[in-house]
């Protein structure tokens, strides 16, 4: 006796054109962010998968190119649909931020080595809390950053340390003003500049700091004290911050940096 295979019909199809993934990352390693976070992008639906990666998979405006997989519509062009995401960190050790997300992606497999490339994940950095945990043998600047005139602690700062050019760190301050820029990688002791000297325990670098008094928030020394929140924390895009930077109020200053060493500084801005 045989038995006939049995025939398997299929109930439902369902299939779907993901738009995009974002990455969130360490902005001091660059590792990847596993941790629990609430990750969000006004206009669009976003899910985290099992890799870690936030992927975007429903866009009203691309409506047309969820069911589109072998010829993607022309039109809304490439990176037109401009969105915002904003990600936070619920535990408290990574400050908030939000994120320019260009939308859709280049579908074309020859383009895939390109940053604006469907196959390549939206990278979106975060910088830590001020009491986040930092390494053994990191150079760590602990800010305040003040207004110059009132006192006042300003909010959703952008801290970048740079050296010969190149970027070493970056930051943010958060509502009290208070930011942490970590320099991972600093060498115990390099060669020295000096010619009376061979060796070194420091190096010289540049702290840049600016502000956006539109976006940024200003508290008080005496609500401050208090310890009473803002009516509103901040949450700024540091790179949008970066872009405007020639526009913004900001200062610049040479800072000393040493591994292993923990240093206090206080910015003061001149604010309009």
């Amino acid at each position: 006796m045989s038995l006939a295979p049995p025939v398997f019909r299929p109930l439902e199809s369902v299939d779907r054109r993901v738009l995009g993934a974002l990455r969130i990352v360490d902005g001091n390693t660059g590792a990847t962010l596993r941790e629990p976070l609430a990750v969000g992008i006004d206009g669009a639906r976003v899910q985290r998968n099992r890799s870690g990666l936030w992927v975007i998979s429903e866009v009203p405006a691309l409506a047309a190119h969820e069911a589109a997989f072998d010829a993607p519509p022309a039109l809304p062009a490439i990176g037109s649909v401009a969105l915002t995401a904003t990600v936070s960190d619920p535990a408290g050790r990574y400050l908030p931020r939000r994120a320019a997300v260009a939308l859709p992606r280049d579908p074309a497999p020859a383009n895939a080595g390109l940053p604006a490339s469907l196959f390549r994940t939206i990278d979106i950095a975060l910088w830590p809390a001020p009491a986040a945990p930092t390494g053994a043998n990191w150079a760590v600047l602990r800010i305040s950053v003040v207004d110059g005139a009132s006192g006042d602690a300003l909010g959703g700062a952008l801290l970048r340390i740079t050296r010969d050019g190149s970027t070493l760190a970056q930051g943010l301050s958060d509502w009290r003003g208070e930011a942490l820029v970590a320099v991972p990688g600093v060498p115990v002791t390099t060669w020295s500049e000096d010619p009376g000297a061979v060796v070194a325990l420091e190096i010289a670098a540049t702290l840049d700091t600016v502000f956006d008094p539109a976006l940024g928030t200003r508290t008080p020394i005496a609500q401050l004290r208090a310890g009473r929140l803002p009516d509103a924390l901040p949450l700024v895009d540091p790179d949008d911050l970066e872009a405007r930077r020639a526009l913004l109020p900001g200062a610049s200053q040479a800072v000393m940096l040493a591994a292993s060493r923990s240093a206090p500084l206080t910015v003061s801005l001149a604010l309009p």
